[in-house]
């Protein structure tokens, strides 16, 4: 079993850390095998996928890298809660998506949450990006910001109209992608969830319904104690 390897790496105006967890699992093979047995189905009206229920004792072997990642990066003292945890898997085709779905997201606003997105295809380098908002300059969103941020959005909206049925993969009219985290097998993503950020998905990329050979990711969800 290979040791994880920590990266750390500070993006933006905003100066916000996103940790890069290289052989983050120490049996992600099993999680594949576990996952194509997994009963898939729509979750979540803003995820474009499908999701599925986790193997049980996910965290089990991987709470000393959190938690390390967690209070040396981040600052937690008391560690963190998990909010939700899945499996999931991107499959809408991008003339479906809706206007929400073309753009970048947040996971929350409030203090204290966290984000870890875990890779699990054999062949995936999309990745994840994470963007600017050009008329307000924020890259995350706090519950101080929120109320600006959305009506700046609106009128953002109206001035330059809906963004092509695709997803966001780089620079709009209306944000700048100012970092992007290539997709490796078995490496994780751990940032604050108010980051504006979006799925790297390529043009033309084809996204099964199937966890051996679509674009399967684990996605969680964490607050401070």
């Amino acid at each position: 079993m290979t040791d994880p390897v920590i990266s750390v790496a500070t993006i933006g105006h905003e100066l916000e850390p996103v940790v890069t967890v290289d052989d983050f699992a120490p049996d992600p093979h099993g999680l594949r095998k576990h996952a194509a047995g997994a009963s898939f189905a729509p979750d979540d009206l803003h995820y474009p996928g499908v999701k599925a229920a986790l193997a049980a004792g996910y965290f089990d072997a991987l709470q000393p890298v959190i938690a390390a990642v967690m209070h040396e990066v981040f600052g937690f003292l008391r560690g963190a809660n998990v909010l939700r945890a899945t499996y999931s898997l991107v499959t809408t085709p991008p003339h479906l998506l809706t206007i929400e779905q073309r753009m970048p997201h947040v996971d929350a606003i409030e203090p204290g949450r966290m984000a870890i997105l875990h890779y699990l295809a054999l062949d995936d380098s999309d990745g994840t990006g994470f963007y600017r908002h050009r008329s307000t300059g924020f890259e995350a969103i706090t519950p101080e910001r929120s109320a600006a941020y959305f009506a700046s959005l609106k009128a953002d909206l109206a001035k330059h109209g809906p963004p092509p049925g695709a997803y966001i993969n780089g620079d709009t009219a209306i944000f700048e992608r100012m970092a992007h985290f290539e997709a490796r097998f078995n490496r994780a993503l751990i940032y604050r969830g108010r980051l504006l950020h979006s799925g790297a998905i390529s043009p033309g990329r084809n996204l099964p319904c199937d966890a051996l050979t679509g674009r399967l990711t684990i996605a969680s969800f964490l607050a401070a104690q």
